[in-house]
């Protein structure tokens, strides 16, 4: 969608702004920054169609919102005047102002400016400042006023508006001892909120019984959930007080509930309406417990098998878990939670971020923030936490996404486009050594992605190695070294060429060529 007249059409937009009482407006919001306790601080871009250009920079605005003291970035890299936004007929403009620091705008570098349309604000846009700070530019609701972790809530993570009303529906459900339908796409914390529910409620002194009720074969669904007589069925050596009986005075969580059996349907309606079970060869018998039902699959559809009635009764209270898509602006929060959970159960030795950190490690997670803001999560949040725990187990003393994970992460149909300007061309003597030693180390020595990264051409990065000691190509490093260095990683190529500080792809090339007899 595409703006076209600024005083038509911005001034909704710009209303959501500065309207106090408007659900809409612009905010920026902390995805990572050196100091970890700052990610989830969020600030409003107070810009209009008709107000002067407004700055961000180190020391402007400040950020807010979580149990940490409100502060501008404070970040030495990042250039006081960093951003400049403005509104013109095509959208929201941001331009870097010449000789600021590096900023990556979602899908490239930023040399001058990009518009961004409403529909890219609503979805949210990454911005990358310097090699240090990760910032989502989104159109969003407002915090809620004095918001706080709840118990119904305090092990679900994320400070953005839409967590903070799970969290009230959590705790609105908890009060209750209505039963429950959980409806969620898979991965995105069904089972958390479910076990929040419970140690919420008045039942949490009682048992939370969990079922995958999809992992349940059809023929044995009666017995499993109500029980069986002994001798009920051949096989059936002993009785079996099923998951309804030994849920008795807790609750019951039914995972996948939409894969049900259609033969045990009635039942489980029975179940619910009389709260009366009779187990599979015995007696009818009332049972005191809680449902609490969870699906990622539609149960209204006219082809489902899945009784109209059962699915009433089942959500007489109904929560739906968003995405990760729909609340982007907790994935830093999310990300950096399951980073050290990962670390603290391998005894890794990565460095985890942190202010204390070397500026190089600090900007390699800066890029790895970065990526994962891009993309768009189709496993939720369940997806994230194995990304993290892929990263912590790929690393030994810097963070770095191994090959296989960069493509997945990288793919170009998960990316959100953005018009840029076009790029202006560097002189390659004009980048400081500090700035091109980041882009080197952020790239892994990749001569393409360095490139790109700083607006030169390929040409001017091979003279610049030349030019500056300490830094080396695959191709001019002896034989030798490269031998006992990939003894040293077993042979792992890719490991090889981190600890020799060039690139990857070029040390592959020469260690192919020395295969094939290539000079």
């Amino acid at each position: 969608m595409r703006y076209h007249d600024a005083d038509a059409t911005l001034p909704a937009v710009a209303a959501a702004v500065n309207d106090r009482d408007s659900a809409g407006a612009l905010w920026l919001t902390i995805i990572f920054h050196p100091d970890p306790s700052r990610i989830g601080q969020r600030a409003q871009v107070p810009v209009t169609a008709r107000s002067a250009p407004w700055f961000l920079g180190r020391c402007n605005p400040v950020f807010g919102g979580l149990d940490v003291a409100d502060a501008p970035l404070n970040d030495q890299y990042v250039s006081r005047r960093a951003l400049q936004f403005v509104y013109s007929s095509q959208g929201l403009e941001l331009q870097r102002l010449e000789g600021t620091s590096r900023c990556r705008v979602a899908d490239g570098e930023l040399f001058s400016a990009v518009v961004l349309e409403r529909e890219q604000l609503q979805r949210g846009v990454p911005v990358m400042l310097s090699h240090s700070v990760v910032l989502l530019l989104r159109e969003a609701p407002r915090p809620v006023a004095g918001h706080t972790r709840t118990r119904a809530g305090e092990h679900i993570l994320g400070a953005s508006v839409r967590m903070q009303m799970l969290r009230g529906e959590i705790l609105r459900a908890a009060r209750s001892d209505l039963d429950i339908l959980i409806r969620g796409e898979t991965g995105s914390g069904k089972e958390l909120v479910a076990g929040a529910i419970h140690a919420a409620s008045a039942r949490r002194a009682g048992p939370l019984v969990s079922v995958n009720v999809a992992a349940i074969p059809p023929e044995l669904a009666a017995a499993a959930l109500f029980g069986s007589a002994r001798g009920a069925f051949t096989g059936a050596e002993r009785a079996t007080a099923g998951y309804f009986r030994e849920a008795a005075g807790g609750s019951l969580f039914l995972d996948e509930i939409g894969d049900a059996a259609a033969s045990v349907q009635p039942q489980l309606l029975r179940a619910l309406q009389q709260r009366e079970i009779q187990s599979v060869g015995g007696a009818v018998e009332s049972v005191d417990l809680r449902v609490i039902s969870a699906t990622d699959v539609s149960l209204d559809e006219p082809e489902s098998d899945f009784r109209a009635a059962l699915r009433h009764r089942l959500a007489a209270c109904e929560i739906r878990v968003p995405p990760l898509r729909e609340h982007p602006e907790d994935i830093g929060e999310l990300f950096v939670h399951f980073i050290r959970a990962a670390a603290s159960e391998t005894d890794s030795e990565l460095p985890l971020p942190g202010p204390d950190l070397d500026p190089t490690v600090i900007a390699a997670w800066a890029d790895i923030f970065f990526i994962a803001l891009r993309y768009s999560w189709p496993g939720n949040v369940r997806e994230l936490a194995n990304v993290a725990r892929q990263i912590v187990l790929a690393g030994d003393d810097f963070p770095r996404l191994d090959a296989h994970l960069l493509a997945l992460l990288t793919r170009a149909e998960e990316q959100p486009q953005v018009r840029c300007a076009a790029p202006v061309r560097r002189r390659i003597q004009d980048i400081p050594e500090q700035v091109f030693e980041r882009a080197m180390l952020t790239n892994n020595f990749e001569i393409k992605a360095v490139a790109a990264c700083l607006g030169v051409s390929r040409a001017a990065v091979y003279r610049r190695i030349e030019q500056t000691e300490g830094y080396r190509l695959a191709s001019r490093i002896p034989l030798p070294e490269i031998s006992q260095m990939l003894d040293d990683c077993d042979g792992d190529c890719e490991r090889a060429a981190a600890r020799l500080q060039v690139s990857f792809s070029s040390l592959r090339v020469r260690l192919r060529n020395l295969h094939s007899g290539a000079a």
